[in-house]
């Protein structure tokens, strides 16, 4: 399949080689931070470096992989000389590393393919000497497979244990969706399978893409995998997703019942998605007919009328938290609250004063609940099976948090 093109990809490319310039590689959301964040403290150099030698869009990719060139080379040689701690360090620096420069490619070419299989095999020399079980997963769907990996918290030695299901955004991907050290899932003892479902990075690799009809199914695919892990306690499993992320785990539980919480942060909750593809950068547009197999403007339009959670929020028995910002600039707050009125379950929507899409970087975020711990603790509590009280959460920029019944 070719790049596809967009309208407003091809007349304001000009306007996003100067918005980068002046504001950096962060533009549209924080993806240096986001990509920083699982790689811990070791790896702030690199990024910041890499934010400095971006000036244009097409630095993008070639700054990260000259990055990850050069931690995949440092693995090599700690692991030549036996040190297995460095080496499991500087090559899950370098998988997360690959796995970012093929962020800007929207087409399958040779570039594309041959960063793909450069991060798995970071990614897998990681695994090889991580400080817990890490395990390449294959779910079959549809006679491909959908591309995972499954991690046990560290120390595990056997018996069942809860996990989740991590779905990432749109341009996130499943090497950082679980941190190096102190992940927030492992250390609570719940396992974690992070997961590139249709159309997310690895899948659309494989030509495997978003649709309603593909994400249901992939659900009870998903669903099914996990339940067969000898190590999974099946009546314990959680899903959650970010930014997109967060609309593919709300259709994904809204048709598995076998999943026992939802949590999504950052959402995109608007049926059709006007803003993000219409009103925000037009790189998420071009991102996502990459992601859906379109290379047609007219027909894609079409196609993300399609792409809701009308009809499907209200099947949604388990319980749901969402996380979001009061300013989201990709998915406008109402929509997220029209479908918390919409569910049926147990809830409780969390919005941070201030907050734009991706929840934090303001003082609600800062002084009030951490999000990301927030999610965790809730999540792990719903997997033991404790009741909570269905609330609509504002956290006002001084921390405080003001609590209304549903």
């Amino acid at each position: 399949m070719n790049a596809p093109v967009t309208r407003r990809w091809t007349e304001q490319r000009w306007l996003i080689d100067n918005v980068i310039r002046s504001v950096g590689i962060d533009w549209d959301q924080p993806r240096s931070i986001n990509y920083n964040a699982p790689c811990g403290a070791e790896a702030n150099a690199d990024f910041a470096a890499i934010r400095e030698r971006v000036k244009k869009y097409a630095d993008i990719s070639p700054a990260f992989e000259t990055a990850a060139k050069r931690r995949e080379a440092k693995a090599k040689a700690a692991e030549d000389a036996g040190e297995t701690v460095t080496a499991r360090q500087n090559y899950f620096i370098a998988a997360v590393q690959y796995a970012a420069s093929q962020w800007p490619y929207d087409e399958n070419n040779e570039k594309n393919l041959a960063l793909n299989q450069r991060k798995r095999e970071c990614y897998l020399n990681f695994a090889k000497y991580a400080d817990h079980k890490v395990e390449a997963a294959w779910i079959p769907f549809q006679g491909k497979a959908l591309p995972g990996w499954l991690h046990l918290p560290p120390g595990h030695s056997g018996g069942k244990i809860p996990a989740v299901v991590a779905i990432p955004g749109m341009d996130g991907f499943k090497e950082a969706g679980v941190a190096m050290y102190g992940d927030r899932w492992l250390s609570r003892g719940i396992a974690v399978l992070s997961i590139e479902g249709p159309g997310q990075y690895e899948s659309a690799v494989h030509n495997i893409h978003v649709s309603m009809e593909n994400w249901t199914e992939a659900a009870t695919a998903i669903m099914n995998w996990m339940i067969a892990r000898p190590e999974i306690d099946a009546q314990r499993i959680g899903v959650t997703g970010q930014s997109f992320g967060s609309f593919f785990a709300t259709i994904s539980a809204s048709v598995e019942p076998r999943y026992r919480a939802c949590a999504v942060t950052a959402t995109c909750l608007e049926p059709g998605f006007h803003t993000i593809f219409e009103e925000a950068s037009p790189t998420f547009k071009q991102r996502f007919m990459y992601m859906s197999g379109f290379t047609d403007e007219q027909a894609f339009d079409r196609f993300r009328k399609t792409l809701t959670w009308e009809g499907h929020a209200g099947k949604i028995k388990v319980p749901y938290l969402c996380v979001a910002g009061e300013s989201d600039e990709l998915s406008p707050l109402v929509h997220t609250e029209r479908l918390l009125k919409t569910l049926q379950c147990p809830k409780r929507l969390v919005v941070y004063q201030d907050s734009r899409h991706s929840v934090g970087n303001v003082p609600a975020a800062s002084l009030g609940p951490t999000p990301a711990v927030l999610v965790a603790d809730w999540m792990n509590a719903r997997l033991a099976g404790k009741p909570f009280t269905s609330e609509r959460w504002f956290v006002e920029a001084s921390g405080r948090v003001v609590t209304t019944p549903y």
